[in-house]
């Protein structure tokens, strides 16, 4: 199959990519710069932006299925600078593919867009769409999933999944992150013993393909749908956040405070940072203190049940991989 990647030199796209060439199709990268690693894998290349509705649709002639995961993601910027990549971009693929005469659309969501600030433990695909969202990531990755969702039909079949914090060799945000703010040895984090669901990048790519397989032959069974997709191995914070340091050589002492203090911090920092109009990103916002300080862990059972998805890779073997691969 000719399949198109969209966003394909991200670190989940990346993975996509590598996945689907080795079962021997012809992958298209449709992203804004270019990308030797995915040449020299096989990859055709194509660079353009999603908001570009007329690039993106001549881009897509000859394809047989999208699978797209590009978007603006973090937590921190304007409304508008998330609306353009995430809501227009994904009404901008939904259309190219019916101009194109693609039928079968995987869409990348985010775990984020049903968080209504409180604790989820096991939730499943039942849980609602929150009325408000404290970051325009989340907000317009919403919008973005329910284009998605109510694009499904007989002539395009979409299905949505909400991997959660992707991690694993290759993480240019999460890892990068995380050592950032443990420069000094010390962490602090509103909600340490919580527990949260990660996902291993190989897991949250294969995922992709098993969805993708199911849209082609059992489009009823997927279409139109959300999944969650986890390691389904829910963890304290800490766990997880001193594995991953562990991982890259670092030893550090995570730290609890206040899930109060974290949200006022949050909040002062926003309106400072606005005031001031600073480009950077705040160290901490209502939106990573709101969910720093909360249990996020779901119940994957439809993704195993509806396209077969197992988590192949656990987290204790993640992460041998992880520090071999520093």
């Amino acid at each position: 199959m000719k399949i198109m990647v969209t966003g394909g030199s991200g670190f989940l796209g990346s993975a996509i990519c590598a996945q689907l060439r080795s079962r021997g199709h012809l992958v298209t990268a449709y992203q804004r710069g270019s990308s030797d690693h995915l040449e020299q894998m096989g990859v055709t290349v194509v660079r353009g932006s999603i908001t570009d509705a007329g690039s993106l649709e001549n881009a897509m002639q000859g394809i047989d299925a999208v699978i797209h995961t590009a978007a603006k993601a973090g937590i921190w910027g304007s409304y508008d600078s998330y609306y353009g990549p995430n809501v227009t971009g994904t009404a901008n693929v939904i259309s190219s593919c019916r101009k194109n005469g693609v039928h079968k659309l995987v869409f990348t969501s985010s775990p984020s867009v049903v968080h209504a600030g409180g604790d989820i433990e096991g939730g499943d695909e039942s849980l609602p769409y929150p009325d408000h969202f404290n970051s325009p990531y989340p907000a317009t990755k919403a919008l973005a999933e329910q284009q998605v969702l109510a694009a499904n039909g007989p002539e395009l079949h979409t299905v949505s999944l909400r991997p959660h914090l992707i991690w694993g060799p290759g993480d240019s945000h999460l890892l990068p992150h995380l050592r950032e703010r443990a420069k000094k040895g010390k962490l602090k984090l509103p909600g340490p013993d919580k527990l949260i669901d990660t996902v291993y990048i190989d897991n949250a790519a294969k995922a992709h393909l098993l969805a993708l397989d199911k849209l082609i032959t059992r489009p009823e069974t997927v279409g139109g749908k959300r999944y969650f997709i986890s390691n389904d191995e829910p963890v304290p914070q800490r766990e997880i956040i001193g594995g991953l340091l562990q991982a890259a050589g670092l030893e550090v002492d995570i730290q609890a405070i206040s899930p109060r203090i974290a949200m006022a911090a949050g909040t002062v920092l926003e309106l400072v940072w606005k005031l001031f109009r600073l480009k950077s990103e705040p160290p901490v916002t209502r939106w990573s203190a709101e969910h720093l300080s909360t249990a996020h862990w779901y119940n994957i059972s439809a993704a195993k049940r509806d396209f077969g998805y197992v988590a192949e890779v656990s987290i204790a073997e993640g992460l041998e991989k992880l520090a071999a691969s520093l």
